[in-house]
């Protein structure tokens, strides 16, 4: 019993099968895109700040990019990098090179030159978006030595006036030897280019995986996932174009490039973009644009819970909210609700699934496992299908621990460039997730943690994850990461790196007795360091490798 599907398991609890199989509505995201165009026309698709961007002008603006960079040399299936933080441009970038019948390319705005020279070297990348200053900084110093052969730059003061949050800060520059984005679109505004060869299989994105095992991997993920994955989100979470979508995860993550741009382009929901994400300025903009749905990394809904002067009100009109991404305290969850009223619900998935391939439905409260603590992330969404599995990859009984293994429309069609890793990570089109997790009796998928973050204390095994929960219980905790570290006596041992909320105290000593008092003896941490803030990636995700070298 590996598959709440399988079994009818779920389908016996919650018995409407609708709820569990869908079909595609359209061949490529463009097609969907369109679509969305037509039907919404002058009504807005991007707000930023004090201004909005139209379904019927971004349809023109992304053919402007298309014939701009076609009019420059590039050539269907080549790629473009777009190196950008959450900017409308980022938006018609990635449109654009669909029309141009290219492939885009997220780039993590956190990568420095030899993170951006791995990206453009392994894409093959002739075109690169830049922001204005992530070029001067970064990709200047690189772009020379790469395939690109066309480099335009951007400002995120563009398409807005309110020069406020993070943007008062904000100034222009020039970049010599670059495209200026807005003069380009003026210069081609009102051109259509020819349309693209492209079908269900036809890859979007290059999708790069974080690296945290090697170096960075490119996921395939084709027009047919993106489409399948944006009607999930619809469908699951019950999204419509009366829904305001709030824009906190990055865009170049497929967190982002799926659960924000995808359902938008999908549901003609408003996409609400903030640049970088703050957490007052992101208070603010929720009520100004009276956001209705997001989804986002733990650490977000944390850092709102924890922004000066936050007022619950602030929040109303957001009531569909999920978190994906790392996993989920329950002790956060409730503070959370009673601060705002509000019910994060999760969700889970990997790059190589575009998004989520579990989720909580919505309006249900997942379960929390007694025995560990750690909140359900969900069942299976539409047409996926996904095993737990021993170290031989034989199917294990409901309660034991095992890797999950998943199969579905939303699997990526491999690694670019690198067949080996295809066929040792996705054999036969299923994901070997690398995450540890287990199905209870009902149904339910709990996530224990990853393969590699396993601590052996003296020969018993240790989650962080669980301990990590522990720690959130305590009422001065705010953020918490635990990791191996070597022990003489017991190999490896546990510590916790912890930053305390505002206004609260507490010692190392406290936080360890704390632990110890609910906690088998092998689990607790022997050593706690306090930090002011726990290093995370751009995502928001706990950067434990970091820790391990502190």
């Amino acid at each position: 019993m590996t598959s709440a599907y399988d079994d009818k398991i779920w389908l016996d609890r919650y018995p409407d099968p609708s709820r569990h199989s869908i079909e595609t509505e359209f061949e490529t995201a463009l097609e969907m895109f369109a679509a969305t165009a037509q039907r919404v026309g002058d009504g807005p698709l991007i707000e930023y700040y004090d201004n909005a961007i139209s379904a019927r002008e971004l349809d023109e603006m992304s053919d402007a990019f298309a014939a701009g960079i076609l009019d420059a040399g590039f050539n269907a299936g080549e790629r473009v990098v777009i190196y950008a933080q959450n900017i409308p441009q980022f938006v018609i970038a990635q449109l654009g090179t669909w029309k141009a019948g290219g492939i885009a390319v997220s780039a993590n705005p956190m990568y420095r030159a030899r993170e951006l020279t791995e990206i453009l070297w392994d894409s093959g990348a002739t075109v690169l978006v830049s922001m204005q200053d992530l070029y001067r900084d970064v990709a200047a110093l690189v772009v020379d030595a790469t395939d690109v052969r066309t480099v335009i730059t951007t400002s995120e003061l563009e398409y807005q006036s309110a020069n406020r949050g993070p943007l008062a800060s904000a100034t222009r520059i020039d970049c010599p030897d670059t495209v200026d984005m807005a003069t380009m679109l003026q210069k081609y505004r009102g051109q259509s280019p020819p349309a693209p060869e492209l079908n269900a299989d036809s890859i979007a994105f290059l999708t790069y995986t974080s690296g945290t095992t090697g170096p960075p991997k490119g996921a395939m993920t084709t027009h047919r996932n993106v489409v399948f994955n944006a009607q999930t989100y619809r469908d699951w979470i019950g999204l419509d174009s009366s829904d305001v979508v709030l824009g906190v995860a990055p865009l170049f993550h497929i967190t982002g490039l799926v659960g924000h741009i995808a359902v938008a382009l999908l549901t003609g929901a408003p996409l609400v973009l903030m640049g970088r994400m703050d957490p007052t300025e992101t208070l603010r903009t929720i009520e100004e644009h009276k956001a209705t749905f997001t989804v986002g990394s733990i650490t977000v809904f944390i850092a709102l819970m924890n922004a000066p002067d936050v007022r619950p009100e602030s929040l109303a009109t957001l009531t569909k909210i999920y978190s994906g991404g790392a996993p989920i305290p329950p002790s956060t969850i409730r503070a959370f609700e009673d601060r705002f009223g509000h019910y994060i619900h999760n969700i889970y998935g990997l790059t190589e699934t575009t998004s989520p391939s579990h989720g909580v439905p919505f309006g249900v409260r997942a379960p929390v496992d007694e025995a560990t603590g750690a909140t359900s992330v969900g069942v299976p969404v539409y047409n996926t299908v996904v095993r737990i599995v021993d170290e031989s990859g034989q199917d294990v009984p409901p309660g034991e621990v095992g890797e999950l293994v998943t199969a579905g429309p939303q699997v990526a069609a491999g690694y670019w460039n690198k067949p080996e890793a295809t066929a040792d990570g996705l054999p036969g089109g299923v994901l070997k997730t690398g995450d540890v997790g287990y199905m209870d009796a009902d149904g339910w998928f709990y996530i224990v943690d990853r393969k590699k973050d396993q601590i052996n204390a003296s020969g018993y095994k240790v989650w962080p994850r669980e301990v990590e929960d522990v720690l959130y219980e305590h009422p001065a905790v705010r953020e918490a990461a635990v990791v191996g570290v070597p022990d003489e006596y017991r190999g490896e041992t546990v510590k916790a790196f912890v930053s305390v909320r505002p206004g609260a105290t507490a010692t190392p000593e406290e936080l360890i007795e704390h632990c110890k008092a609910r906690m088998a003896a092998y689990k607790y941490p022997r050593e706690v360091e306090i930090m002011d803030d726990i290093p995370k990636t751009a995502t928001g995700k706990l950067l434990r490798r970091e820790l391990r070298r502190t």
